[in-house]
């Protein structure tokens, strides 16, 4: 029995060193395991370090300088050709209005000759003939003035 004794103390400090050998190993890979979650979380703070900086960079030379730069000198030569180009065309389109309208007068001062010269024509060829008429029929002549 004393032997029986001897090699289950045996097994049982066998199985205490091998059982302490696992708890080293897993203590050494999660060293390694915490090493490297430190390594990663401060690649990643730089990261935010770096990103940060830049855009707080970005935001101030955004903040002193204008977007918009205005040249006077340009918009006032923008603007004098802007309206050179607007007098041009209006000086155009009055040319044409009184072109048109000069046509349109002409055209009904044709017109009104064309009327007159009928006119004249038709009164002068009835005046003939009313005088032609009357001369010999002086009694109705006389009859009209005696009523």
């Amino acid at each position: 029995m004393a032997l029986a004794l001897l090699g289950a103390l045996a097994a049982c400090q066998k199985n205490d060193a091998s059982a302490g050998q696992v708890a080293g190993k897993l203590d050494d890979a999660a060293q390694v395991a915490g090493q490297k979650l430190d390594q990663a979380a401060s690649y990643v703070g730089q990261q935010v370090d770096a990103t940060r900086a830049t855009a707080e960079q970005n935001l101030s030379s955004a903040a002193s300088t204008p977007s918009v730069q205005i040249d006077p000198a340009a918009l006032a030569s923008s603007a004098q050709a802007n309206l050179q180009n607007a007098a041009s065309a209006t000086s155009a389109a009055i040319d044409h209005a009184a072109s048109m309208t000069g046509e349109g007068l002409q055209t009904a001062g044709h017109k009104l000759q064309q009327w007159s010269n009928q006119s004249t024509a038709a009164s002068s060829s009835a005046s003939a003939s009313t005088s032609t008429s009357t001369a010999p029929d002086s009694t109705d002549a006389q009859k009209q003035m005696d009523k």
